[in-house]
């Protein structure tokens, strides 16, 4: 089947070696979990539990009426030490429940979710988020506007963050619960047409799952190229549809979840099981790298040394990949549902701190790269100057926050902080995306 290139784009070395010949192994249960009642986009939920309570795994812990949202389950069986404040990777500070476990645990138990005939239903009790990293709750992505009817799922195995390889493993290890997810996902919507598309550094994947894949599902190998796996981008290379400005990616006719995220759906629909843990890469500096089973609530430095710690000095921490992430300021973070990867970054791995606004040269690098085809370089001149205006004539709402600009600029302008900043500003004065 032919594909079609994106726009721009960049080739960063994928460093995924270290770990995408490592199965998916467990990682310890910590000391206390910290599982935040906001690991989703929309409303926060609500705590369900107080100090002293006992809980036990699958459990409901949080939850709120609102349909933009998802419910928060207690990932072991132990006693609610507290409710309180805490800061996430990307600085919010939410409230979490606090769990101390007990000493044994038995992860083949859990409480199941209330399972219906409808899978969003049982995909929202589930508490199922996107799990590439948008974290938009799935049961609302799985009822599209009736304006917008979806002929094809895109099931996005491309993975093409460098170091991370979570996705991979799944699709190695589980593609048969990938297959089962993706034909539940098509018949939720109604489509008719199933494409799962997977870059060609990981032609491995693309085998395991043709060979569970039945009539209908196609396994597409798409060129290796960042970021391929956006989700405007990967509808262009796959069925040619170019997302209208201030339009839902369903206004194409095409739906694009994550493969974990579709496993995930598999799991809640057949077994009632409610999202408590989730495959992280560990990589960069550290002794074992891998991909760790973790359970949501998980402290980052906890998980750090289920990876052996810390091989030497570090430049940055960063949570997620070394594209999109945050780099993190206190290790004590938990891990919540879209985080797929800790990656540890060694000095000679980051740029030097750059101190105070660089000079743009007008290069048009950025211009080049950005697979929307916008100008970074003045959305960024116009925010640095709080020319909010100025920034919305650029478009800079249509910006993904790749990283594409940061990655390819010669005087390593924050290109990306300037333009999150921007988008930021015009959405709290009412600006439409």
């Amino acid at each position: 089947m032919p594909t079609r290139a994106f726009n721009g784009g960049v080739h960063p070395a994928d460093r995924k070696d270290a770990t995408s010949a490592h199965p998916i192994t467990r990682a310890p249960v910590p000391e206390v979990l910290r599982v935040p009642l906001s690991q989703h986009l929309g409303a926060p939920c609500s705590p369900l539990v107080a100090k002293g309570d006992r809980v036990v795994r699958g459990q409901v812990t949080g939850d709120v009426e609102a349909m933009v949202s998802a419910p928060v389950h207690a990932p072991v069986d132990g006693e609610v030490t507290d409710v309180g404040p805490v800061v996430l990777a990307s600085g919010a500070r939410v409230v979490a429940v606090s769990i101390t476990p007990d000493e044994v645990q038995e992860f083949d138990r859990f409480e199941p979710v209330e399972r219906s005939e409808s899978v969003p239903e049982t995909v929202r009790a589930a508490g199922i988020v996107g799990l590439g990293g948008a974290t938009f709750p799935t049961s609302v992505k799985l009822q599209p506007p009736k304006d917008m009817p979806v002929g094809t799922v895109i099931l996005n195995g491309c993975e093409c963050e460098p170091y991370l390889t979570c996705d991979h493993r799944t699709m190695l290890e589980r593609p048969g619960r990938v297959i089962r997810g993706a034909e539940l996902i098509a018949k939720a919507v109604g489509a008719t047409r199933v494409v799962i598309a997977v870059e060609d550094n990981k032609e491995d994947a693309a085998v395991a799952l043709r060979a569970e894949a039945g009539p209908g599902i196609e396994v597409l190998v798409l060129p290796t190229r960042y970021p391929q796996g956006a989700e405007k981008q990967l509808i262009w290379a796959v069925i040619g549809g170019e997302v209208p400005h201030g339009k839902l990616p369903a206004a194409t006719g095409a739906l694009v979840h994550n493969v974990t995220t579709a496993a995930a759906v598999a799991d809640a629909v057949d077994e009632g099981r409610p999202l408590m843990e989730r495959v992280v890469t560990v990589t960069g500096n550290v002794r074992n790298p891998g991909n760790y089973l973790t359970l949501l609530g998980t402290p980052v430095e906890a998980l750090i040394e289920a990876a052996g710690g810390m091989s030497g000095e570090y430049g940055r921490v960063v949570a997620g990949g070394p594209m999109t992430g945050m780099a993190l300021a206190d290790l004590s973070v938990p891990v919540v549902k879209g985080m797929g990867g800790i990656v540890v970054l060694d000095s000679g791995d980051t740029a030097p701190a750059v101190h105070g606004d660089q000079p743009c040269i007008r290069c048009a690098r950025c211009s080049d790269a950005c697979p929307m085809m916008l100008e970074p370089y003045a959305i960024g001149i116009y925010a640095n100057r709080s020319d909010w205006d100025g920034a919305n004539r650029f478009h800079a709402l249509d910006c993904i926050e790749c990283g594409c600009c940061s990655f390819v600029c010669p005087t390593r302008r924050p290109l990306v902080q300037l333009i999150r900043r921007a988008k930021q500003v015009l959405l709290e004065k009412g600006a439409s995306l």
